[in-house]
């Protein structure tokens, strides 16, 4: 019996296939191929040199598993939101093998995926919330008994992962700048420097960084050539500053709502400093944190073949003529 479902994650920079049972939800293959150095030295994504890196990463990897393809029942593939000329590769694949072998194709939203990475070997609970962390987004949604997902808070401008990609482009660290601001942060002696927390004062449910971001490059152009202490003691305060206004939020989030679980998902999610924070403020109020497995943060085939699964058990297919893609967050509805 088929009980195989294959998943393809292109939706930015990262070409990923991941191969799944169905029912034990055991991973059977997984594989990504970053393509981090390739953008590296623009300082951030280029959608046509990502769209172009796809066609050569996906087929090199749909080959390393094509044994499987005799088990699959269906496949799966990231149809929004993310660059369009990136998921087009991946559902121009996902297209091909449907047809090919005669199997149902499944549509998965980036970000439910990223909320199906804390529940890969389990069936998921509810009544939780999840902060979502990443390059494009940020937000705080709130998912309820049946698994409706309703946003209590998200991003008036830029989003969490994003102010630390830039901050690293102004700081001239490179890309991606997650893990390189981390890392220096964490080297800073001088901690007295400090930025104003976005929206501390405000009443509204929202996450904001474009401000914070603006504090940070005016404190860079003070001097010409920052030492790498000065850099350092930057980084520091800006990575105090964005995950206080998490944390501030999120906070005041928790109060309105009596979460038994809460999780964080995402590429930024892999912040220890956020992990922390997050930690201590689920122990405040009695609640149970779930995190991703840090290497899985990022985005990843495995999530969107999890999610692909539920989708399959309800009977969720796509038609082979819808074109599928879009920027934005259309089925963003339910888990």
């Amino acid at each position: 019996m088929k009980k195989l479902i294959l998943a393809i994650e292109s939706s930015c920079d990262d070409s990923s296939i991941a191969i799944i049972n169905k029912d034990s939800l055991e991973c059977l293959f997984h594989k990504k191929i970053s393509q981090e150095l390739s953008h590296a030295k623009f300082g951030g994504v280029v959608p046509e040199l990502a769209a172009r890196l796809h066609t050569v990463a996906l087929p090199q990897i749909l080959n390393e598993c094509s044994g499987y393809f005799k088990s699959l029942c269906a496949v799966g593939v990231t149809t929004e939101p993310g660059l369009s000329v990136s998921l087009l590769g991946g559902v121009t694949m996902a297209k091909v093998l449907s047809l090919s072998l005669k199997i149902p194709l499944i549509s998965v939203n980036h970000l439910i995926g990223h909320i199906y990475s804390l529940f890969l070997k389990q069936k998921p609970c509810f009544n939780m919330g999840v902060l979502l962390v990443s390059g494009g987004h940020t937000m705080l949604v709130k998912l309820d008994e049946s698994g409706e997902i309703e946003i209590l808070a998200q991003t008036n401008d830029d989003s969490f992962g994003e102010s630390f990609d830039k901050v690293a482009k102004m700081l001239k660290l490179g890309y991606p700048g997650g893990v390189v601001v981390e890392n220096l942060a964490q080297k800073a002696s001088k901690k007295s420097l400090v930025f104003p927390v976005p929206l501390l004062h405000s009443k509204e449910l929202a996450f904001s960084f474009s401000g914070l971001k603006n504090a940070v490059r005016v404190k860079i152009n003070e001097k010409e050539n920052l030492s790498e202490e000065e850099k350092s003691e930057i980084a520091f305060a800006f990575e105090e500053a964005a995950i206080a206004h998490l944390m501030d939020k999120t906070r005041k989030i928790f109060k309105l709502h009596n979460f038994k679980h809460f999780g964080v998902v995402g590429g930024a999610s892999a912040n220890l400093k956020l992990r922390k924070s997050l930690k201590k403020l689920c122990e405040d109020f009695g609640c149970e944190l779930k995190l991703a497995p840090l290497e899985l943060c990022a985005d990843n085939a495995l999530m969107i073949a999890r999610a692909a699964c539920a989708l399959y058990e309800r009977g969720e297919f796509v038609d082979l003529k819808n074109s599928l893609i879009s920027p934005k967050n259309r089925n963003f509805t339910r888990i």
